[in-house]
């Protein structure tokens, strides 16, 4: 069984290009952190994320977590919010996790912990592979957002996705 651990901005981005479905079509369970609930329902907040994350459809679970010493030294050394911490926090604590987080440094941390990782593209181009979007449609409409991604990357996400 695969669970997917989400961090605060790819569901945002996911929600904001109408794929947050994706996640669960991929994945067998999907859980956030209590802090990532939070920062998803924080003032400033695009509407239609907070809308959705009050909603809570089924399928997302929302947990509390008790950050670890070991993990709060590396996230104060790395400057990760707290949802990305609560994230990777969680994601050690499940069994066959993965990650859904776009900080690089929050990606590093995990990864240096053991935690498998990807982010907002990842999650994209595997719904590619699994014939569930148009990539290059997907990847427009992620453009029109504030998500930053190079033409090198966008190429290289295409060609991978075949």
């Amino acid at each position: 069984m695969r669970v997917v651990v989400a961090d605060t901005s790819p569901i945002n981005y996911l929600l904001l290009i109408g794929c947050v479905d994706l996640l669960r079509q991929l994945y067998v369970r999907v859980v956030i952190p209590e802090e990532v609930f939070r920062e998803l329902t924080a003032p400033g907040s695009p509407p239609q994320v907070a809308a959705w994350i009050r909603s809570l459809p089924g399928g997302i679970e929302v947990r509390e977590v008790s950050i670890s010493l070991q993990l709060s030294r590396e996230a104060s050394e790395s400057n990760l919010d707290a949802g990305e911490v609560a994230a990777i926090q969680l994601a050690l604590a499940e069994q066959d996790s993965l990650l859904v987080i776009d900080e690089a440094a929050g990606r590093a941390v995990a990864a240096r912990l053991g935690v498998a990782n990807t982010g907002t593209l990842g999650v994209l181009l595997a719904a590619a592979r699994e014939d569930l979007i148009d990539l290059k449609a997907i990847l427009e409409k992620l453009q029109q957002t504030n998500f930053r991604i190079s033409r090198a990357v966008l190429e290289t996400l295409l060609s991978q996705a075949g």
